[in-house]
């Protein structure tokens, strides 16, 4: 295995485990595995030096800035960004631009091997039927991008390779991309900053010499790593919306009701049983389809229709909080059969 291969492994999981495992305070730069000027004349030793020590170390400084002393310090960085859209700005912008900048160095090489091969190569044929499909794909979404953003190639929960674009710091990994969601393998900048002192105005100038730098042995060690990692369950697990949405309900009146308030439960007793109606009529994601996944959502149906008709002929609270126990103790059966 080459030199440059060893070390985008490293990256890779720096990316997916390291920096989850790090606590946040001490995440640092990646250390380039080439000099700033040995990109040239695709990209020029200026913009690299500037993009890689000014825009990314103010990104991961606001980042470590932002988490410190609070409850999110510590927490895996994937799991920050998959729930970006509720941890405030700061940290969808920050740990958005450390994580696609991180990325974006290590896809990219002086000696770069311009075509990819091997399982990689036969799949981006299957899905967008040859290479230059695919760049031109990935340009156009690129040129398209009003304003500042990034283009991906990511390999989505059902395995397949997807493009999108996303504006600002965003990614396929966050909940804010909605439809588009995913592990990125391949990225590219299409902020000012990255291309404006050698290319000015013309993005399209910078998109065309950009693949010559482009390490498709890089993202192909990148993919291999993507389908093997639980972050695409996780991801799988975060996007079926309809089982997020309960499960706001849930956490909203079984904890309450622990703490003897059964104000909530009395309240929302009705909406926990349209929500419930809506889980099992919303399509199960492919990982988790099973006979004991669907059984079990029917009981959560029936279980919080109870609760409902409980709250409706207002039994007393200990009827209530009998049938609200099985019902939580029902949805994390569920939740179980999602991280196994």
């Amino acid at each position: 295995m080459k030199l440059r291969q060893i070390t985008s492994t490293l990256l890779f999981l720096n990316l997916f485990m390291s920096v989850g495992l790090v606590k946040a305070q001490q995440l640092t730069l990646p250390k380039l595995a080439y000099a700033y000027n040995a990109l040239e004349p695709y990209i020029d030793a200026q913009t690299m030096e500037i993009h890689y020590s000014k825009h990314h170390q103010a990104y991961l400084n606001n980042l470590n800035k932002a988490l410190t002393g609070t409850k999110m310090e510590g927490m895996p960085l994937e799991e920050l960004l998959i729930s970006a859209d509720k941890r405030g700005a700061s940290i969808r912008n920050n740990g958005g631009g450390h994580y696609n900048h991180s990325l974006f160095w290590q896809i990219m090489s002086p000696d770069a091997d311009k075509t990819p091969n091997g399982v990689l190569a036969d799949e981006i044929k299957a899905t967008f039927t040859s290479l230059d499909s695919l760049k031109k794909l990935m340009n156009n979404g690129a040129i398209s991008r009003f304003g500042s953003g990034w283009v991906w190639l990511y390999v989505t929960p059902s395995k397949k390779l997807a493009v999108c674009s996303s504006p600002n710091q965003d990614n396929p990994i966050m909940d804010v991309l909605k439809e588009n969601r995913g592990i990125p393998i391949l990225c590219i900048d299409v902020w000012e900053h990255a291309y404006y002192l050698k290319y000015q105005n013309k993005r399209a100038d910078y998109l065309g010499a950009i693949w010559n730098v482009i390490d498709w042995d890089e993202v192909a060690t990148n993919y291999d790593n993507a389908l093997k990692s639980p972050l695409l369950k996780m991801i799988e697990k975060d996007a079926w919306t309809a089982l997020k949405d309960f499960h706001m309900v849930m956490a909203q009146t079984f904890h309450p009701m622990e703490e003897g308030n059964y104000g909530p439960i009395r309240e929302r007793a009705a909406e926990m049983a349209t929500k419930a109606k809506i889980l099992a009529a919303s399509p199960i994601p492919a990982s988790f389809q099973s006979v004991a996944i669907t059984k079990a959502i029917k009981t959560l149906v029936e279980g919080s229709e109870k609760v409902e008709k409980q709250v409706r002929k207002k039994n007393k609270d200990e009827k209530i909080k009998e049938s609200l126990t099985k019902l939580h103790d029902t949805f994390h059966i569920i939740q179980g059969m999602c991280e196994e």
